[in-house]
């Protein structure tokens, strides 16, 4: 596998904040997924495969969706950070979700699964079609392919001369993960990589949290992305801890809305989907 083929390296790191900022992440995209989840078809009684389960909450979200006749397995090769979903998850009483450390495109996996969800995987991985093309192979006929990426090049619209703190946040945030090796434009590329993997063309949605009000949680929501990010924004000397100033990132941004009165937008989802054949 060549450099450009290779898997991103995990450009938020691994910590306890950082699993923290996944939770936190998950509430305020939750309507988002959760509309995904309906539009796509996931319903009671199915037995749905979750690649890349991080801290759970996709899991949690689809263990609603399929009641408890219904399976969740999740996938994740962070083997501590299942440890937290597992929490999460039996603090939930969810007896329906079973959460195995590894990768999907190499575990042993049953061919019987309704459904194949993800969110935020795809966009780490070096060949996406390649993986997605493997995980359809675990697919019962007439079984769902549902993920959701991010989008970073709608993040133009946001730029204003009136907004210079969040013009550099977003120059800094997409630089790294496009030096960090992540497909940044992984939402457009969902039809393409859907094709690539022999599928049926997909249904796409694009969707995007905003928010000005003065205890909106994506302000701290962006102070702890960029808590997690900064590691790698001073490794590849992209800006450095004094110029960021983490800690008093939120109430910077903040006082910025509060100024120009032009509203945030956290970065942008699409959603695509489709079901097989029967």
């Amino acid at each position: 596998m060549n450099k450009q083929n290779r898997d991103a390296e995990y450009t938020m790191g691994r910590s306890e904040s950082e699993t923290e900022r996944l939770i936190k992440q998950s509430q305020l995209y939750d309507d988002i997924t959760r509309r995904f989840f309906l539009r796509s078809g996931i319903t009671e009684g199915m037995k749905v495969l979750d690649v890349g389960s991080g801290a759970g909450d996709v899991a949690l979200t689809l263990a609603e969706f399929v009641g408890a006749e219904g399976t969740v397995i999740g996938v994740d090769v962070n083997l501590d950070i299942l440890e937290t979903a597992k929490a999460r998850a039996a603090e939930a009483q969810f007896n329906n979700i079973e959460f195995i450390a590894g990768d999907t495109r190499t575990l042993e996996l049953p061919n019987d699964f309704d459904a194949i969800v993800g969110r935020l995987v795809l966009m780490y991985m070096g060949e996406p079609a390649d993986a997605l093309k493997h995980l359809v192979k675990h697919l019962r006929p007439g079984g769902i392919v549902a993920f959701q990426e991010v989008e970073f090049s709608p993040y133009t619209a946001a730029i204003h001369p009136d907004t210079p703190l969040m013009n550099n946040l977003i120059a800094w945030g997409r630089t790294v993960f496009q030096q960090s090796g992540a497909h940044v434009e992984m939402g457009m590329d969902l039809y393409k990589t859907f094709i690539a993997a022999g599928l049926p063309e997909p249904t796409l949605h694009f969707e995007a949290p905003m928010g000005g009000p003065e205890d909106w949680h994506g302000y701290g929501y962006l102070e702890n992305s960029f808590r997690s990010i900064l590691p790698l924004l001073e490794a590849y000397e992209i800006t450095t801890a004094d110029e960021l100033d983490v800690d008093t990132l939120a109430s910077r941004i903040r006082e910025e809305v509060a100024a120009v009165k032009r509203p945030v937008m956290l970065p942008p989802h699409i959603t695509a989907h489709v079901t097989l054949p029967t």
